[in-house]
């Protein structure tokens, strides 16, 4: 029998907001300086918590940070679910999610920052871009969309270019714009063996909204 789930009390509520203030520090850190020497003292006082909150939530600063990708990576996967909700074909599928991610840079630009900064380390994760991208490939291969030999070798291609791009954005933002940002999936279609014709149109279609 499932049971209804108990409203959070009071001290519930505080926790909940303590961890979160910590968590959003963490990720403003990693958008900036990725997993670059920062005290805890640091983070507490930019989430305006108390030090001896900290040990309240975490057993170290590595496992905030780890925690704080974990939030991000499951964000972007749900972005990305919804914007691909309603599109059968695995290549279009494909090519929404890099375009959409691509355009993160000013949709959710801490979010590309930090996958900019820490997102080759997650190539194997079970959440973000990377799974949905690995089963996407399949997929492809599969309906005989792409012709590739190793799926993982274009995911990693996949990851490096949008990496890349981002740090174009992050260096010199006037170069990058929304035809960059199609440009590159249709590189990265045809890279899995798609006509040029056939990625040139799927990167001109409508994106779905999110």
């Amino acid at each position: 029998m499932v049971t209804a789930q108990q409203p959070m009390n009071r001290l519930d509520r505080r926790k909940a907001r303590t961890r979160q203030a910590l968590l959003d520090a963490a990720r403003a850190f990693l958008a900036e300086h990725g997993m670059a020497e920062v005290s805890i003292q640091d983070l507490t006082e930019a989430a305006d918590v108390g030090f001896g909150s900290f040990y309240n939530h975490f057993t170290s600063k590595q496992e905030l940070f780890h925690a704080a990708i974990a939030d991000v990576l499951e964000e972007h996967g749900q972005l990305l679910d919804e914007v691909t909700a309603d599109i059968e074909d695995p290549a279009e599928i494909f090519a929404a999610s890099v375009r959409k991610t691509a355009r993160m840079i000013w949709t959710h630009p801490q979010i590309a920052r930090i996958l900019a900064q820490t997102g080759m380390s997650y190539l194997a994760s079970e959440e973000g871009l990377a799974p949905r991208a690995l089963r996407d490939i399949r997929r492809g291969i599969e309906a005989g969309r792409f012709h590739i030999d190793n799926p993982y070798v274009a995911l990693a291609t996949t990851a490096g270019s949008l990496c890349a791009l981002i740090n174009l954005w992050v260096t010199d933002p006037d170069v990058v714009d929304e035809a960059a940002c199609d440009e590159l999936t249709e590189q990265v279609l045809r890279m899995l063996g798609m006509p040029r014709r056939s990625a040139h149109a799927i990167v001109n279609r409508p994106l779905p909204r999110s």
